[in-house]
């Protein structure tokens, strides 16, 4: 499987968003990670529905990857498949009604995808791993950008890799918290096959050329 960048938006300037994401489209980006979080499931507040839509406009074919940090996910489902999300990625913490959420979000004919924390075990997967189009292992506690790796992940991510490849299931790992240039590599190697990166190419004044980089050292 081709391993996918992922720019996450929190880490972007927000005053020159459009810029920022013309400049993705030409690099031949093909997805955008967008957090929502309500200040409630995690201490910070980002993004509403109005912004993913203005977003969409201007991404056009890039696909929207939205991770929901937030308590009850699923009043936010119908608003937004409407703003344009292709991918909808919840926290198992944030429903008791998790396997019943993963269905709604599917029957739109879009992917759901299912985060674990730090602390989140890897066999709560084991009885919704059929449902999912994508794995997000959290490699910082969530909220904030700009944090490190929390190096014990690695071993998650190779853990979760194999789980994957063990019950044959057909879905992308993603890898989200603390990316950079020094441990894309490993993170690869580990068998993540979506990194999401925030802070590490929008802190560059050189975006295009940081976007190169990072390709480089997963290739």
């Amino acid at each position: 499987m081709e391993v996918k960048l992922s720019p996450s938006i929190l880490g972007a300037n927000f005053l020159k968003l459009e810029e920022t994401i013309v400049k993705l489209k030409k690099q031949g980006i093909k997805e955008l990670h967008i957090d929502i979080m309500d200040g409630h499931f995690v201490p910070n507040i980002a993004f509403g529905i109005d912004q993913i839509k203005m977003i969409k406009q201007i991404a056009c074919d890039i696909e929207l990857d939205v991770h929901l940090m937030v308590t009850n996910p699923e009043i936010f489902i119908d608003a937004l498949v409407e703003a344009g999300a292709n991918t909808i990625t919840i926290h198992q913490e944030s429903s008791p009604h998790i396997y019943n959420l993963m269905y709604i979000i599917k029957s739109f004919g879009i992917k759901v995808g299912v985060a674990l924390n730090p602390a989140t075990p890897i066999n709560t997967l084991k009885h919704i791993s059929h449902m999912v189009n994508k794995i997000l292992i959290m490699t910082v506690e969530p909220g904030f950008g700009g944090q490190s790796f929390i190096e014990p992940m690695m071993e998650k991510i190779n853990e979760v890799s194999n789980f994957i490849k063990s019950e044959n299931i057909e879905c992308e790992l993603q890898v989200d918290g603390g990316i950079n240039l020094e441990n894309i590599g490993k993170v690869v190697e580990n068998g993540a096959t979506n990194i999401v990166v925030g802070s590490a190419i929008f802190r560059e004044e050189d975006i295009d050329s940081t976007i190169k980089r990072f390709r480089e050292a997963i290739l």
